[in-house]
């Protein structure tokens, strides 16, 4: 299918309008789905669907009037349906020079003469906290044009748009879409087989329906068809670069020779709980596996995952093997250097940071240390994947909090060399079947233990006030605070508190305190001096941004504020919380709150009744959806336009069995039956994530 400007209506300029909602092709105007529908039926049977103050209203035009006032005009008109139920329309117009000269409303007066019948769609003004009956008009058809067909008198398909595109106008392209593409007469991209298996709707079928309904029933058959559809197409890339990886043998081996591992566990003070060993022995096995690893390991918040890559990358160093761990930002990647400095530093073990703040001179250092191999590990953000750095021999890639980096991210880091195992963290546990789904070329482990002396964390709500009383009496004992803002400097966008501005506030409200800042935005140096400083408890109140999410370990600290809590999701609410709770005193999470809405007391309420990162996971998903917990909105690869991870649990589970049904016919999809379903997975994922060959 051709480009979107050559659609009958668009043209290069409104074109460019359409590129901003991703869509350059008819291709993509028709995978483009309906952001929500109205009921705009008469009567309305699945009223269900509007909200409580939209009318969809067909009635006959009884009078029309025009008001005059000083600074706007006014036009009026009342219509009455079968029943005589009446409405009162009412549309504003400024006054202007313009508007002296021609008369705004001369379209309005030529379709609502007497008697006309006409669909108005509009929201009902609200006096005294009841709605009456007059509304204010957001769209109008006259019941016996040829297009209104598409826009009232039926469930209507609402899209998430740009400014410069009205619905109205998207509805009648889209129409000229769906003709276009019957006309063309496309083959169905299923495999007939899986069509008759499931008693799908054939593929235009579905597109038609997903785009313009007859019923919620034909709705739903078209969502589960183009669902299926997308857990296919992604299941099968998985499943077909799957097989890839395990084809491509390592020309490198393990040898565990314990003159580094030993020394290392018996410098940690602690023992490793029986879920680390478990899960260390399943990344030794794949290590010593003539095929190269691909490992998920998700683990709950400080339930030890760094110390389980840290083994990892010993036991490539006692091969001569470098390895490099990647995070998604600077503090955390510093965070992660200075644990391994501390926990290396009996050992002769060279370790590097390496980040868009290296200075010059270091940096030049850095990478040639890392081209001859005297650089054993490297700790590192996105700096890591530019192309003048190089490597001896890196061997192991570790990426750490997963969710935050791309397929995209993932793939330059591996092509660094020839062959890489490659370990992979998350702290937003995921479902299994959510994870074969996502991370489709990756064993999966988890860590199911916390160490000991881990202490619960309390959880609460509370207005400000109170969330400074806790921290005084916390801070009268002997402990340390956190208190985090969602924002640096305060914005006239978004109703939030600001680290900077608070920070001085709250100098006053503290005076008898030690207190000191810190965001993203500080220099390493002055990052490192605050963080040593507070862990050193030359600091009592640590006043910061989310950048203190993950990777900070302070056993004193007892207390955190959130402020603003509402503006997280609840997997950042749950990393910030695992912040303390890491000594052997009570420890509490106070969320400080300003905007009470419902979807806002949900997410807090979750967060106070549950401490089980897996549960929170889940639950944030539901809320926000996959593509904002995984990352995958960030990285600009493709998310689940109808398929819901949650709610379609039994259709993605017929989606992996038919895709290793599929594959095990046929493996690289090379039969003319399965022509249709190759280009489009080729179209999709080796275009935008390089996954696969199926040349």
């Amino acid at each position: 299918m051709g480009s979107i400007q050559f659609l009958k209506g668009i043209g290069p300029a409104k074109a460019k309008l359409f590129e901003r909602l991703e869509i350059s092709s008819i291709a993509d105007l028709l995978h483009y789905y309906p952001r929500t529908y109205q009921d705009r039926r008469e009567d309305a049977p699945n009223a269900g669907l509007n909200p409580p103050s939209l009318v969809v209203f067909k009635g006959r035009v009884l009078r029309v009037q025009s008001i005059p006032a000083r600074s706007v005009l006014i036009f009026k008109t009342f219509l009455a349906d079968e029943k005589n139920n009446q409405i009162e329309c009412t549309w504003f117009k400024k006054r202007s020079f313009h508007s002296l000269r021609f008369d705004p409303f001369a379209a309005l007066k030529k379709d609502f003469k007497m008697n006309a019948e006409i669909w108005v769609i509009g929201r009902r003004e609200k006096r005294n906290d009841f709605f009456d009956n007059k509304i204010s008009v957001e769209e109008y058809y006259p019941a016996q044009a040829t297009d209104t067909a598409w826009h009232a008198g039926r469930i209507t398909p609402i899209y998430g748009l740009t400014e410069g595109l009205s619905n109205k106008q998207f509805r009648q392209f889209m129409q000229e879409a769906l003709r276009e593409a019957d006309a063309k007469n496309q083959p169905d991209i299923l495999p007939p087989f899986l069509t008759e298996k499931h008693r799908f709707l054939a593929s235009s079928q579905a597109l038609r329906a997903i785009h313009f309904p007859n019923s919620l029933a034909e709705l739903e058959n078209a969502r589960a068809r183009l669902a299926y559809e997308e857990f296919l197409l992604l299941a099968t890339a998985w499943g077909v670069k799957r097989t890839q990886t395990k084809v491509a043998q390592k020309d490198y081996s393990y040898e565990i020779k314990k003159h580094l591992l030993t020394p290392f566990r018996q410098n940690l003070g602690f023992e490793f709980t029986n879920s680390q060993k478990k899960v260390i022995n399943e990344i030794f096995a794949d290590l010593q596996s003539p095929l190269p690893m691909n490992r998920l390991l998700q683990g709950d918040v400080g339930s030890g995952k760094t110390i389980v890559a840290l083994s990892a990358m010993l036991l490539a160093a006692e091969n001569g093997y470098q390895s490099a761990i990647m995070a998604p930002t600077e503090i955390l990647a510093e965070q992660h250097f200075l644990t391994f400095q501390k926990t290396l530093k009996k050992l002769n073990v060279p370790v590097a940071l390496l980040t868009s703040s290296t200075k010059t001179a270091e940096r030049k250092k850095i990478l040639a240390g890392l081209k001859d191999g005297s650089i054993s590990i490297v700790v590192g953000t996105h700096a890591l994947i530019q192309n003048d750095v190089q490597f001896h021999a890196l061997k192991l890639a570790v990426i750490d909090e997963q969710h935050r980096f791309g397929v995209k991210q993932r793939g330059k880091l591996k092509e660094k060399t020839a062959k890489l195992d490659l370990l992979t963290m998350t702290a937003t546990p995921i479902p299994r079947t959510l994870a074969l789904a996502f991370y489709g070329d990756l064993e999966v482990s988890t860590l199911t233990e916390l160490p000991p002396g881990r202490q619960p964390i309390q959880t609460r709500q509370a207005d400000e006030y109170q969330a400074h009383h806790l921290v005084a009496q916390e801070i009268e004992k002997g402990r340390q605070a956190y208190i985090v803002y969602p924002l640096i400097e305060e914005s006239e966008n978004i109703s939030a508190k600001a680290v900077s501005e608070e920070f001085e506030k709250l100098k006053k409200v503290f005076p008898q305190f030690r207190l000191a800042m810190l965001h993203g935005q500080m220099s390493r140096s002055e990052k490192e001096s605050i963080m040593k400083d507070f862990a050193a408890h030359k600091t009592d109140i640590l006043v910061a941004t989310p950048v203190i999410e993950v990777g900070i370990d302070v056993p004193n600290a007892t207390i955190m504020v959130i402020e603003n809590a509402e503006r997280f999701g609840l997997a950042s609410l749950h990393q910030l919380r695992g912040r303390v709770g890491r000594g052997k005193h009570e420890s509490y999470c106070v969320l400080v709150a300003q905007n009470k809405s419902s979807l806002a007391r949900e997410r807090l309420s979750i967060i106070c009744q549950s401490c089980d990162g897996f549960k929170i996971g889940e639950r944030d998903m539901q809320l926000r959806g996959p593509g904002e917990i995984l990352g995958t909105r960030q990285s600009g690869e493709s998310e689940f336009k109808t398929a819901d991870l949650l709610k379609d649990k039994n259709i993605l589970q017929w989606a992996l069995q038919d895709r290793d049904e599929l594959l095990t016919k046929d493996p690289l999809l090379q039969r003319p039956e399965h022509a249709p379903f190759r280009k489009r997975l080729q179209e999709l994922y080796q275009k935008n994530w390089h996954l696969i060959d199926l040349s």
